[in-house]
């Protein structure tokens, strides 16, 4: 959990850093972030572990000792598989009834915070355009924080542009104890104004040139603080429904797709018709078999080019109906998709818990290493390979490419013939991973080659 909160650090440190949050905000933001690294952490925790487990159980020669009591390996499983059982309905819980609330309060949370803006910082030599309507730039600014020499403040709520500003000598600056306004309190300095005059009674242009000993500039920081927005903007989000929500909405989306397509059908069904002419029954000469270049034949020239008219306006109108009917056919398929892949997400997280013990501890019986060396990287290895599975099994499955179930049991189908090929092998004491041994296989086969 540690690497993957580093790893979300690592992505959003730029979306964090000179903000001005508060440490609760950062907190919070981390909890939420754990909360949904639990699909990703928790098999590789019960991997990594089951395999440290049964290692170090092979390694002190305690495992031997347990077979020669005759227990075998499947019945000294059992009780962890008992525990892993439990873990993986409660794994199971957890993605139909937190995760989806986490993801939630995750989401907007980090929706406001990467449109938080930065915060109000004045440096030395560089405008300061942060606040809306301002451009403050100072001089010099002295190691307290507070005093500042040199200042420029263009005022450009008007707009005209930059007519109204105010230089000062020296200044210090100080907000307000609710932090909702900046305070700079400006010594010996000039306003100059520029205004338009009454183009009515004097169209001539003014310009106002004040000295001051001492003035107060106030500046509203309410846009710097964090505007929370309203969670239920997110709810229809795939990834923050639980599995009833998720049975509903793909409910609502097939309905919304058959009124669709119902509706469509109707519209397309008034297109097929043979003509739509006023013409008088002496035109129409009667035959038993009348095929459709006989019957156009039959008409006066006029009448032709009306037809050809009428026939070109229907397939454009219909074939615009039809695109349209396909573009919404294809979005309510992405949709059902999507609610499925979420579906089967939830259930293949208490699965994927049990499959990858089956893989870990007959691998750390067979392997007899425990700590953190080898248990490690075996686990990670694995672990990748489940990962890089169930992530193109996911792809494809929202692609359309399979299908969404199979998809996202991809992993789960193929990892499960390897965890029980390593059970049987781990309880007929198999040395699958024993250098020496594929080691004396190659020197034979090298042997029968030279002999040969």
């Amino acid at each position: 959990m540690f690497v993957l909160l580093m790893l979300f650090l690592f992505k959003y440190i730029d979306d964090l850093i000179g903000k001005g949050f508060d440490w609760y905000v950062i907190l919070q933001l981390l909890m939420y972030a754990s909360a949904t690294n639990v699909a990703m952490a928790l098999p590789l925790a019960v991997l990594l572990s089951s395999i440290m487990t049964f290692g170090s159980l092979g390694e002190n020669y305690e495992l031997v000792a347990i077979k020669s009591a005759g227990i075998s390996l499947r019945k000294a499983m059992f009780p962890l598989l008992i525990v892993i059982s439990m873990l993986s309905v409660a794994a199971f819980l957890f993605s139909d009834y937190m995760l989806p609330v986490a993801n939630l309060k995750m989401g907007s949370l980090l929706w406001d915070v990467r449109n938080q803006k930065a915060a109000f910082l004045i440096n030395e030599g560089v405008f300061n355009s942060s606040i809306p309507g301002y451009s403050i730039r100072v001089e010099k600014k002295d190691a307290d924080g507070q005093t500042l020499h040199g200042i420029v403040i263009y005022d450009r709520m008007n707009t005209n542009g930059n007519v109204n500003v105010v230089m000062a000598k020296e200044g210090k600056m100080f907000k307000t104890a609710d932090n909702s306004y900046l305070i700079l309190k400006l010594k010996d300095g000039i306003r100059y104004e520029e205004s338009s005059g009454d183009e009515a009674y004097n169209p001539r242009q003014r310009f106002i040139r004040s000295k001051f000993k001492e003035t107060e500039q106030k500046f509203d920081l309410s846009g710097f603080k964090m505007q929370r927005t309203d969670e239920n903007l997110f709810k229809s989000n795939y990834a923050m429904m639980n599995m009833r929500q998720l049975s509903y909405s793909k409910d609502s989306v097939l309905n919304q797709a058959d009124s669709t397509r119902k509706s469509a059908f109707q519209q397309l069904r008034f297109r097929y018709k043979i003509f739509n002419l006023n013409l008088k029954p002496q035109d129409l000469v009667p035959q038993k078999s009348l095929k459709s270049r006989d019957f156009i034949k039959m008409l006066s020239a006029p009448n032709q080019e009306q037809l050809y008219r009428m026939a070109g306006d229907d397939v454009r109108s219909a074939r615009e109906g039809i695109s349209y009917i396909v573009s919404s056919e294809d979005g309510f398929d992405k949709q059902i998709r999507n609610f499925i892949v979420e579906y089967n997400r939830k259930i293949t997280l208490a699965f994927s818990c049990l499959v990858l013990f089956f893989i870990g501890a007959p691998l750390g019986a067979i392997i007899r290493k425990g700590g953190l060396g080898l248990p490690v990287v075996m686990s990670v290895i694995f672990f990748l390979f489940y990962h890089i599975i169930s992530t193109i099994g996911e792809k494809y499955a929202k692609e359309g490419d399979v299908s969404p179930i199979l998809g996202m049991w991809m992993a789960i189908i193929i990892l499960t013939p390897l965890g029980i090929f390593l059970t049987y092998k781990a309880s007929v004491d198999s040395v699958l991973f024993d250098a020496n041994l594929y080691k004396q296989w190659f020197v034979r086969l090298f042997k029968r080659s030279k002999d040969a």
